[in-house]
């Protein structure tokens, strides 16, 4: 006992200059659960303990410690906090993560997460996050899709892409590692019939070209830039021809592609494949991390080889589990052949799951990532269905939006009426409940409104109704009666029925939501919203969150966010 009361002694001098009695007794009862039963002994212990040391420096407290219990002396590892798990030998300041799109279209949600669990780790470390397009497949290539998806993830990334990288532009680099990789015998120029070359690899037997003599392999290299036809040879990498994966077998490096690319034209006809280009790519690029999904697991095994191959260090793979997104169109293809077709009006039509039509709408970037933070680095493979999906992405991004979202009223197909002998009065109505400091919005009215047709139709005979914040009637022989003005009397009434938002007749400016189906729902809005500026969000009570879109004179158009 006294022995481990005098060693936390000594540490809390030589950490604070002092000791604390309360966190001695503490961590001695820890070590010593026994001692419970006798605590009064304990704290006189660690009393005369305290007399006897109190005068010790810091520096004589640690030389103590020393002789007694060094291993208090031990720095602790600085754990990095947050929501997601340690990444292994990660260093503050020193990760570097990408993310890799193909530009076939630009970013939907499928790509969210990826890109979103990648960013979110970057912060985590505050290291460096490098987008790299991956355009060497002249094949699927939407020429407006660099710009897209650079815009895309600053707008995910709150503008702290480190880097863009388009591969098309480091031809040069994957020419002069592939020529490294045939000088020394890891990589041959297969000329081999195709249907050929796949019986051969499934029943593990090397084709006649892997054994030629570098020399000629370098011959061949060469001849695949200016005499091979496409299809003719391939470059490839020798690996253990009997693998158990047939995968890992003798894999394609480069290929002969004769079709027009939208950045180098006709200028190149060789490519690398992507397991090729990623691996010279992410050593070039200083890439520490690895993280996708585990469908890439075989290429990280193939990139790894490659690497291991040219004498590199290789990054740290981690993998996350295949995320279905059930019922979601996701195709970048099928959607730009429907637009093409005029199905949509463009990516960012307001049906589309494309990142530039749920920003359009007021979706904000941190909604994404915080539905990232939830899933987290995950091997297991989850169903998305598109009413989970929503429901967590509504609320997150409420959380984010709910503060600066000011409200008005909004009518949707208004019907007129009239209330008799209501007062004229001017309302005053608070921009943000939560915040009237912001203002007020100001709606003058006598007896004349305008409510929602919806509204309108669920009026009965004999019930109380309240316009919110101006007065209370009756329906009674299809008239609408003033009854009064306190909202006590309506909330007491044993005829209650609902409470309407309302607009007076005049002063109101035409407004339209265009709706999550690409329908659009008209009416009238408070003057008040011409203040507003294009891309701000607001709540229309009753109605949804939306993001002003365009103001053209009197008219406004909002885009539907959600409830």
């Amino acid at each position: 006992m006294k022995d481990t009361i005098l060693k936390h002694c000594l540490k809390n001098i030589y950490e604070f200059g002092s000791v604390n009695p309360k966190v001695v007794l503490g961590l001695t009862l820890r070590d010593h659960p026994d001692l419970k039963k006798d605590v009064p002994k304990v704290l006189k212990e660690i009393d005369n303990t305290i007399k006897e040391i109190s005068k010790l420096s810091k520096e004589e407290a640690k030389s103590k410690l020393e002789e007694l219990a060094p291993e208090l002396l031990k720095e602790k590892k600085e754990e990095v906090k947050g929501p997601l798990k340690p990444l292994p030998n990660a260093k503050e300041g020193k990760v570097v993560l990408r993310i890799a799109p193909s530009p076939s279209g630009p970013l939907h949600i499928g790509h969210a997460y990826g890109s979103s669990l990648n960013y979110e780790y970057v912060k985590m470390y505050s290291g460096k996050f490098i987008v790299r397009i991956e355009d060497t497949n002249p094949d699927n290539i939407y020429p407006n899709a660099y710009e897209l998806i650079e815009d895309d993830t600053n707008w995910l990334t709150d503008n702290n892409v480190s880097q863009v990288v388009v591969q098309s532009e480091r031809l040069g680099i994957y020419y002069d590692y592939a020529e490294k990789l045939v000088q020394k015998n890891k990589a041959y120029v297969c000329t081999c019939n195709l249907d050929e070359w796949r019986e051969m690899k499934k029943e593990g037997k090397a084709c006649p070209c892997r054994d030629l003599e570098v020399k000629e392999q370098q011959i061949r290299y060469a001849k695949m830039f200016n005499e091979y036809a496409e299809g003719e040879a391939v470059l490839k990498l020798k690996t253990n021809i009997k693998d158990k994966n047939p995968a890992m077998r003798d894999f394609s490096l480069m290929r002969i592609n004769e079709r027009v690319h939208p950045k180098t034209g006709k200028e190149q006809r060789v490519w690398p494949l992507m397991v090729f280009s990623v691996a010279i790519d992410d050593h070039e690029l200083g890439i520490t991390h690895v993280l996708n999904g585990k469908d890439h697991h075989d290429n990280g095994i193939k990139e790894a080889l490659i690497m291991k191959y040219l004498g590199w260090k290789t990054p740290e793979y981690k993998h996350w589990g295949r995320i279905n997104f059930e019922g979601f169109k996701l195709s970048t293809t099928k959607t730009k052949l429907a637009i093409e077709q005029g199905e949509y009006t463009g990516w960012d039509d307001i049906r589309l799951m494309t990142l530039l039509a749920l920003r359009k709408r007021g979706y904000q970037a941190g909604a994404f990532r915080k539905y990232a933070l939830e899933i987290g680095l995950s091997l297991n493979d989850k169903t998305v269905s598109q009413k989970e999906f929503w429901k967590n992405i509504n609320a997150f991004n409420k959380e984010l939006i709910e503060e600066k979202a000011n409200r008005y009223f909004f009518i949707h197909d208004p019907v007129g009426i009239k209330i008799l002998n209501s007062p004229k009065k001017s309302v005053q109505l608070d921009l943000h409940p939560d915040f009237p400091d912001r203002g007020q919005r100001t709606l003058t009215v006598h007896d004349e409104i305008n409510i929602a047709e919806d509204d309108y139709e669920k009026l009965i005979e004999n019930k109380l109704y309240r316009l919110m914040d101006y007065c209370n009637f009756e329906v009674k022989d299809r008239k609408f009666l003033f009854v009064s003005k306190d909202y006590e009397d309506f909330k007491n009434a044993k005829n209650r029925g609902m409470i309407i938002h309302w607009l007076p007749v005049e002063d109101n400016v035409v407004t339209e939501v265009v709706l999550e189906d690409n329908s659009h729902a008209l009416g009238l809005g408070e003057k008040s919203m011409l203040n507003l500026k294009e891309g701000d969000l607001v709540q229309l009570e009753r109605f949804s969150f939306c993001r002003l879109d365009k103001k053209e004179g009197n008219k406004l158009t909002f885009w539907y966010l959600h409830k």
